[in-house]
């Protein structure tokens, strides 16, 4: 058309809801659909009739598309069209040295220490070659504070005098003295707690059929609790949504296959300051960063695109938090200006899928899931470093886009393999969240080394870059090892649920990491995985106690009727029912006590309760809690 202009998917890429069509057409019949992609077209005039184009709209185009995901377009000729790939970058390390490295790290987000950056030179060098941008974003992404907790497994230095324990090791005190119950702390994708004895509801395969079962097993428990602070910070509903999504998939992907149950969601935020309606306890603090959203905009956003991933997907959503913080005290302000959000749950894994198997060479790695797309880049990366540390662009960049539909699928594949009992075709799996392919298959390969092919990984995006597929975020993937002979009872299931998989290389043996692409006919990574995964430089960090003068608390001024009245209207108290019926509390069949409580339905359950199974008298807890403010 030749008035107004289009707002799309970005060209080259393909969105959740093609994906979700495309397969409903294909479904129908209607096997000649390549592909089906919606848009909306825009025609904007003012109230003389002037019409305005993008550029005449200039930033309020902003409100009428998502940027990370979409575009504006005036002409959509080339919208199925197929781009060349771009190259790979290089940075002159041996030309140049250091500066080359260190202007690499600003410019594209790496978050990487001095001490990092002198670690890779003198690696490079003694490689006598320039690293690749692939290599890089890699590297930060799997060395990341989100990644590898560096402050918390840093030594201490307190008033002049080493600390005893890293906060890592003061975390893990409490499993250390009292280690009974606990079958996996702090080394896979979730905690796993003993269970109890129960019947498992799964889909069986017999003589080539299948069919529903109650199997007998022993139903440990899965927990894990992870944050999504940064993402929901730039953008709340993906941010939070992916939150969820990316717990969910921890779940699946414990052991060999583990079953999420029920979750749980929490936000922190500073005072919410809603217009019209200013509360006495709210003042005048410090300027929100314009790139953040504001407190008001991630509540409204930010719990219903976690609600909205697991409702989709099929998991309720039985307890949560919600705090608002901002004040001023002796001259300091504090608050959640840069919000915490916080995903986690509970499911169930077999006794004897609780343990990850060893990879042995010549095995099979796949990825299961959703293609590689342009978006999640960096995410590791940036949320390790403070906000507001690195180009609003960069933040946008790094946050992902949640597909539950697909993640759905590919817990049914997961399912079909826990179904196999003894026989699951899966020796070990990772979900990919931070740092995307490039951190999930070298920790799938790490004892052994492996060799993966570029063009292998399914990949919606042609024009992206080598480093750009092997190192996006996009959500909804899995990375598994198999043996060969175990590929087409794999790929049966994938089948069956409709989820895609592609076989993206094999565990070597030779403790080497080598990334081909058959394109370019190059390397873009061939290193030691002892270089990537190796002992960097640990960090140390030096302290000293800071001492307060307190006023002493004035209560002479405080009314009770006043007292009471502001108590119960503070978010951190006041009804919670707007953030609980946005979400599921009965999916599964298997709830035993969600938030309401009684005949008129009340939210003031203190737990949340589930049952082993469908029929069992035996079960799970948990509940969720906090007094953050006590800190300071």
């Amino acid at each position: 058309r030749s008035d107004g202009f289009f707002v799309t998917p970005r060209k080259g890429t393909i969105s959740p809801w093609s994906s979700k069509a495309t397969d409903i057409l294909h479904n129908c019949g209607l096997k000649k659909v390549i592909r089906v992609e919606r848009g909306i077209h825009f025609k904007i005039s003012t109230a003389k009739g002037l019409d305005l184009g993008i550029e005449a709209l200039g930033l309020a185009t902003l409100a009428l598309h998502d940027r990370m995901t979409e575009a504006l377009y005036t002409d959509l000729s080339d919208f199925f069209g197929h781009y060349e790939p771009a190259n790979l970058r290089m940075v002159p390390l041996i030309a140049e040295g250091s500066k080359a490295l260190h202007q690499a790290n600003f410019d594209w987000g790496l978050a990487m220490s001095t001490e990092e950056i002198e670690y890779l030179v003198a690696a490079y060098q003694k490689m006598e070659r320039d690293p690749t941008d692939a290599e890089l974003v890699m590297f930060s992404q799997v060395n990341s504070e989100h990644c590898r907790h560096k402050i918390f497994n840093a030594d201490w230095i307190i008033d002049g005098s080493s600390g005893e324990h890293s906060l890592f090791k003061m975390i893990r005190n409490t499993h250390e003295i009292n280690p009974d119950g606990v079958l996996v702390a702090y080394s896979d994708n979730s905690g796993v707690l003993e269970g109890s004895p129960g019947d498992w509801w799964e889909v069986a395969i017999e003589d080539g059929s299948y069919r529903y079962r109650k199997t007998p097993t022993h139903l440990d428990i899965l927990c894990k609790v992870e944050t999504h602070n940064h993402p929901t910070a730039i953008s709340p509903f993906p941010g939070a949504a992916t939150g969820v999504g990316g717990e969910i998939r921890d779940e699946g992907a414990t052991g060999i296959g583990g079953r999420p149950k029920a979750g749980l969601s929490a936000f922190m935020v500073s005072d919410l300051k809603v217009p019209g309606y200013a509360q006495p306890w709210e003042q005048k603090s410090t300027e929100h960063p314009t790139r953040m959203a504001s407190p008001l905009e991630i509540m409204l956003e930010g719990p219903i695109g976690g609600a909205a991933f697991g409702n989709e997907f099929g998991r309720p959503q039985l307890c949560g938090m919600f705090r608002t913080l901002d004040i001023e005290h002796n001259g300091i302000y504090r608050g959640y200006h840069k919000p915490i959000m916080a995903a986690g749950g509970m499911g169930n894994l077999k006794r004897e899928h609780v343990a990850k198997k060893d990879i042995p060479p010549k095995a099979l790695i796949i990825q299961l899931g959703g293609p590689a797309m342009k978006i999640g880049l960096g995410g590791g990366a940036a949320s390790s470093i403070g906000a507001g540390s690195q180009s609003e662009a960069l933040d946008f960049d790094s946050v992902q886009r949640g597909n539950p539909e697909m993640e759905r699928r590919c817990q049914q594949v997961i399912d079909g393999c826990i179904g196999l009992g003894a026989a699951n075709p899966m020796l070990s799996i990772h979900d990919i969240g931070a740092g995307g392919l490039s951190n999930g298959l070298p920790e799938l390969v790490e004892a052994t080394g492996g060799r993966f092919y570029l063009r292998k990984i399914n990949n919606e995006d042609s024009s992206m870059s080598p480093m750009e597929i092997w190192c996006n975020e996009s959500q909804e993937r899995y990375v598994m090892g198999i043996l060969p002979e175990c590929v087409k009872v794999f790929e049966a299931l994938c089948s069956r649920e409709r989820c895609p998989f592609a076989i993206v290389g094999q565990a070597t043996g030779d403790g080497r990491l080598v990334l081909e692409d058959s394109h370019f006919n190059n390397k873009p990574i061939d290193m030691e995985m002892g270089v990537l995964l190796g002992k960097t430089p640990k960090m140390l960090r030096e302290v000293v106690r800071l001492s307060e003068v307190h006023t002493p608390l004035d209560t002479t001024e405080i009314h009770l009727d006043a007292a009471v009245d502001r108590v119960l209207r503070f978010p951190a108290v006041a009804n919670k029912t707007f953030l609980i019926t946005i979400a599921d509390r009965s999916i599964t069949g298997m709830v035993t006590r969600d938030q309401m409580v009684g005949p008129w339905q009340t939210p003031v359950a203190d737990v949340a309760v589930t049952s082993s199974t469908m029929d069992a008298y035996t079960g799970e807890a948990m509940a969720i809690g906090e007094r953050t403010p006590l800190a300071i």
